[in-house]
């Protein structure tokens, strides 16, 4: 099985609670999906951007979206003391259950 490990740092100058947290990363979420869509020309716009700058972009919000989750994450550890590593062993069995992951 194949992992990417990403570490992002505690936001540390902030005081999220789980439901800010939550409507920041629907923001995020959007403004990713909207740079998918314009920047690949899917809302009928004429593209005026290079290839690799659309891909840039797209990842500075993919980036964005990942910081908001492992923010919620902490929020959750901290807040509701729960495992996350022991929930990240339990979404990746789920995962090799549904088939989506070979168990090597």
């Amino acid at each position: 099985m194949e992992i990417k490990t990403i570490s992002l740092p505690k936001l540390n100058n902030l005081s999220p609670t789980m439901e800010s947290t939550a409507l920041k990363l629907m923001e995020e979420t959007g403004e990713l999906a909207q740079a998918i869509g314009k920047f690949r020309g899917l809302n009928g716009e004429r593209i005026t951007i290079e290839e690799g700058e659309v891909v840039k972009m797209i990842t500075e919000e993919l980036l964005d979206v990942a910081q908001t989750a492992v923010s919620m994450m902490f929020v959750i550890e901290e807040k509701f003391n729960l495992d996350i590593g022991k929930m990240v062993e339990e979404h990746i069995n789920k995962l090799i259950k549904k088939g989506y992951i070979k168990n090597d």
